[in-house]
Parts: C-alpha cells; sequence; structure tokens
C-alpha cells in the first residue's frame, strides 16, 4: 500500500532514509571519510535507500507507513569488504564501500519504493540501485584513483554486521545543516 504523505507532500533534499551502521563500525569508515569525504560534517556514514525523500513538515507522518513495510523484511547480515567508484567525469570520482549481499540490499529498495512510488529517485539511475556507503571524492586520473583504491583495500579489514533497522534522518538550513536521526524503524514482526 503506497503511503498516502508521497503525492500530496512533493520531495525535499533534507529528509532521507537510510541505514546507518552501528557506531561500534564507525571508525574505520571515518577514519577514511576524514580524509577524503567533503561531506564528512553533512551526513553520518550510511547508505542511502530513499532520497530525496518527504519535505519535514510530512516527515514523522511517514514513520507508520515504513513501520508496516519493513515488518515485511527480516534482518540480514551485511559485510563491507571492497572499495569501488562512481566516475563522474574524466577526472571526478565518488569512492564507496559495496555492501553484500547486493541483492539484499536491492530487494530492500524495492519493497520500501512499492510502499513511496513517488521516491524512486535511487533507482532511476540507467544502473538502477546501486548500493553504497560512499567514503569520500577523489580528483585525479583514474589509475591514480585505481592505486588509491588498491591501497585502501590492502589496509582495510572488511566489516560484518546485521542490518536490523532503518533511519529517517533530516537536516536544517545552514548552518545548522548536518543531518540528525529523526526515527529509527526496526525490520522484522515487532517483538
Amino acid at each position: 500500500m503506497a503511503a498516502q504523505v508521497s503525492r500530496k507532500s512533493g520531495k525535499s533534499h533534507k529528509t532521507a532514509v537510510v541505514w546507518i551502521p552501528p557506531l561500534v563500525l564507525w571508525e574505520p569508515i571515518q577514519r577514511i571519510r576524514r580524509q577524503y569525504d567533503r561531506k564528512i560534517h553533512r551526513w553520518m556514514p550510511h547508505i542511502t535507500l530513499l532520497y530525496p525523500f518527504v519535505p519535514l513538515p510530512f516527515f514523522a507522518s511517514t514513520v507508520p507507513a515504513l513501520t508496516r513495510l519493513l515488518q515485511q523484511c527480516s534482518p540480514f547480515e551485511t559485510h563491507l569488504r571492497q572499495f569501488r567508484w562512481f566516475q563522474h567525469s574524466s577526472t571526478s570520482f565518488t569512492l564507496w564501500l559495496r555492501p553484500e549481499p547486493v541483492e539484499k540490499w536491492q530487494a530492500l529498495a524495492s519493497h520500501l519504493v512499492s510502499g513511496f512510488p513517488d521516491y524512486r529517485d535511487q533507482m532511476a539511475y540507467p544502473s538502477g540501485f546501486v548500493p553504497h556507503l560512499s567514503v569520500g571524492q577523489f580528483h585525479g586520473t583514474e589509475q591514480e584513483l585505481r592505486t588509491l583504491c588498491d591501497q585502501l583495500q590492502q589496509q582495510w579489514t572488511p566489516l560484518t554486521t546485521t542490518v536490523t533497522a532503518l533511519f529517517l534522518i533530516y537536516r536544517d538550513d545552514p548552518p545548522y545543516d548536518r543531518f540528525r536521526i529523526g526515527a529509527r524503524i526496526a525490520m522484522g514482526s515487532p517483538e
């Protein structure tokens, strides 16, 4: 069942539905982000599922619909093992960690879009939904980026955790434009 707020409310780049890794996993990710991610002060480490999302006035009213959707999704184990990149131009790239199994993330995103069909922006890319945890931006040649990725990969210890909840996050206007958690929504049947 589609959420009632979607069509009438519009879209906002100030809200999103994301997965945030447990705090115990942040340090190795943040160590890389501190060096390469100019957006580290706006976003916590995350995997985006719905963005842009509903404007802030409709934010709280989405929680019941998201809760119903996520009750239908079982928690699953995920691994952050491998660095990849998106290429934006011949010298501009986004570096990211690939969450596995990719199919579980794609199924979760599809399920969310089934309930919020107006917020399918993350699926609208030519390659469809590509789950990723961004760790930085890179400017240089592709060969330089490959060298950097090889170095990061050699130093990286894979991370494993269970995805048990998603988060509604929001931000205000500058200078208070750091994303904050508005709601944590558990996956699976209520206990």
